[in-house]
């Protein structure tokens, strides 16, 4: 058990890390255990085995009585569910771990293998937690003393972002969003559900609709060559943690991480001040998004932005704004049949497809007209 058995992917990174520390080139090592956690125990049934866990992870608590474990929730969302694990060490010094359970059929839309190595370069340029072990069915981090929120700080969160799309992670730099969308597309318009009304909800979905709307979204954005950066994909409230003492507002989660277009990160995010609720009365303004975008652009000098580069970025950010729609509808059709988490992904597709199509034709007719003056289109 532990450091000689395999587990896909997050067993190479804990070999080769371990590699690089036996070089030099690193000074940490990642640790392994082939144990995993059950994600539906409740907290009660599921801390023995958390505790087992540690202990099988990090050799230097094997023998401390359980008594010196402590297991609290941090959160629980609707792909994976976060916990918090403070270990009372011999000598009286408190340790604060992050323990992440992966949500059960989430490899079919997460590459868990792009997001370990991502986290490495990402948590040693600053960004989220590190890594510090690997198991069967999730990974240990450091504990981030923060909390969660939906912080009025746009200008700061622009800024965090600008940064966070400057790291380079080694690899392919192909953008994954159309491949993504189209193997979520291929899986969503083949389901099949046992149960009655949700089959009959299911097949009043047109997917010819839906791939056309794909396919000519896909084109319209191909005119704006939008730069390609290391995305964070899911920059969603949750995924901003603050630390009111610093005053330092952390980026985590980086499970969708990837190279993606840079409009489509930043409109994602404007989409996710919606909420779960969908409530898009809520999404950003004009001006509100220009205070952003200024931000992002020019961190330290806002003001310098020019006219053309802001409404160049606004117009990049609201067409792949539509992309973010049709990409999170289509990955909760696929969580409807495959996730065990108590939330209504069937409705939830239709309130995205929907908001899709309703802030269609504005954004088409802005784009459009966009590239036809700056003569790209």
């Amino acid at each position: 058990m532990g450091a000689a058995t395999k587990i896909w992917s997050a067993m190479e990174v804990a070999e080769e890390e371990e590699a690089r520390e036996k070089s030099g080139s690193s000074s940490e090592i990642i640790y392994a255990s082939s144990l995993t956690v059950d994600h539906s125990l409740p907290l009660p049934q599921m801390t023995p085995r958390i505790i087992e866990l540690c202990k099988d992870l990090f050799k230097n608590w094997s023998e401390l009585d359980d008594a010196h474990f402590s297991v609290k929730t941090v959160s629980g969302g609707i792909t994976n569910l976060l916990l918090k694990v403070s270990v009372r060490e011999e000598t009286g010094n408190i340790v604060n771990l992050t323990v992440r359970l992966y949500g059960p059929n989430t490899e079919y839309v997460i590459n868990r293998e792009r997001e370990l190595q991502a986290i490495r370069y990402l948590s040693a340029a600053g960004f989220g937690a590190k890594l510090l072990a690997v198991f069967g069915n999730g990974m240990v981090q450091s504990f981030i003393d923060a909390h969660m929120r939906r912080p009025k700080l746009a200008a700061e969160i622009a800024k965090q972002l600008s940064i966070f799309h400057q790291v380079e992670i080694p690899g392919s730099k192909e953008p994954q969003l159309w491949i993504d969308i189209f193997k979520f597309f291929q899986k969503a318009s083949s389901l099949t559900f046992d149960d009655g009304e949700k089959q009959r909800k299911y097949e009043t979905i047109s997917f010819e609709e839906v791939h056309n709307e794909v396919i000519e979204l896909k084109e319209l954005t191909g005119h704006l060559d939008a730069p390609v950066v290391f995305a964070h994909n899911d920059l969603l409230s949750g995924n901003l943690m603050l630390n009111d003492e610093e005053e330092k507002l952390y980026l985590i989660d980086f499970e969708y991480g990837s190279y993606n277009y840079r409009g489509f990160d930043i409109g994602n995010h404007f989409n996710e001040y919606a909420g779960y609720d969908c409530d898009y009365s809520l999404y950003p303004t004009k001006d509100e998004q220009y205070h952003f975008l200024r931000h992002y652009l020019e961190p330290k000098n806002p003001d310098e932005v020019s006219d053309e580069d802001l409404e160049a970025l606004y117009i990049e950010t609201n067409t792949y704004m539509l992309a973010s729609h049709l990409y999170w509808a289509l990955w909760a059709l696929i969580q409807a049949k495959m996730s065990p988490i108590d939330f209504d992904y069937l409705s939830y597709f239709f309130l995205r497809y929907d908001e899709y199509k309703k802030q269609k034709a504005s954004c088409f007719s802005l784009a459009k007209s966009y590239l036809s003056r700056s003569g790209t289109g």
